[in-house]
């Protein structure tokens, strides 16, 4: 269980005065060094975290198992002065450092996994908000490219991107829900070694987030996008799969008081459970085969991770 980590990450976070020093610090507790840089855009500034949790057959120890990156992605964990308080669209972040506090803590208690894993995220107590149909998004101090640049890394062998994914019609559910894997430009299937992992950490049937062919390419190209969970998928080859956390009816990214414990603390332990299997080669994001043939059959899709050919 990750509740424990998951209440300790929201009071954190639900705060005018956290900043990425004092999200270091907690992760520090925990026996994790993380780095944070404080990167300045023209609405404001935010501060990028990154930690490694060192697995024991991990890279970081000259060990070859695979590493996982798991990415919380926001716009910002508070909209002030306009509002008061942890915004929804902050839950990604919320989950993220769940992650990394639970991982730290199995460590300390000689817990450790197969391979590294690698968690990013920002912290922006202050972010803008911006117009979006159905409802109001939150905006960012600095663009997706940027995000991308300090929470994507070389190292991450496969991608969980966690975001909020409330303000739409398209998923009508109330907890958490993974999407199609994407690899360099293709949609390829659901994975099935993820689908087993949802329905045994949840107890319920998996629930997939659907995708499109606009989601997947960046930002900055005035193409509708339903949020930003895919965008790292644009800036790397390694498969990535969107983690929504989502509810039944569209929630502004704004909203305050609208985040749900126990949704993030089952999303967060999925990801744990996800980062135990991967690094011991028990999980899967997408058929290697499947995915050669496709490019044999269909070409290069690669396209799809830039801004276009106009």
């Amino acid at each position: 269980m990750c509740y424990k980590q998951a209440i300790w990450a929201y009071e954190l976070l639900d705060s005018a005065r956290v900043d990425g020093a004092s999200v270091a610090e907690a992760l520090k507790s925990v026996g994790l060094v993380a780095s944070v840089k404080r990167i300045t855009g023209p609405k404001g500034y935010t501060d990028f975290v990154k930690v490694t949790v060192p697995g024991k057959n991990g890279r970081a120890v000259g060990g070859s198992a695979p590493t996982l990156g798991v990415i919380g992605r926001l716009g910002g964990i508070g909209a002030r002065p306009e509002r008061v308080g942890l915004v929804s669209d902050g839950d990604g972040a919320v989950t993220a450092l769940t992650v990394a506090l639970k991982l730290g803590t199995m460590k300390l208690n000689n817990d450790d996994l197969e391979g590294d894993v690698i968690v990013a995220t920002h912290i922006c107590p202050n972010a803008p908000t911006q117009p979006h149909d159905p409802v109001p998004f939150m905006g960012s101090p600095v663009d997706v490219a940027t995000m991308n640049m300090h929470e994507v890394d070389p190292a991450m062998d496969a991608v969980l991107s966690i975001d909020t994914t409330k303000g739409n019609r398209i998923l009508n559910h109330r907890g958490f829900a993974i999407s199609p894997t994407v690899k360099e430009g293709y949609i390829l299937r659901v994975s099935e070694d993820l689908l087993n992992i949802m329905q045994w950490t949840t107890g319920k049937l998996p629930v997939v987030l659907p995708i499109t062919m606009q989601d997947i390419t960046p930002y900055g190209n005035d193409i509708y996008h339903l949020n930003s969970i895919m965008q790292p998928a644009t800036a790397t080859d390694a498969p990535v799969v969107g983690v929504a956390i989502t509810a039944e009816s569209a929630v502004p990214g704004c909203a305050t008081g609208a985040s749900h414990l126990v949704d993030i603390e089952c999303a967060a332990r999925f990801c744990v459970e996800v980062a135990k299997a991967f690094g011991a080669g028990q999980c899967k994001f997408y058929s290697e085969a499947e995915f050669e043939r496709l490019v044999r059959l269909y070409g290069d899709m690669k396209v799809l991770q830039t801004l276009g050919r106009a």
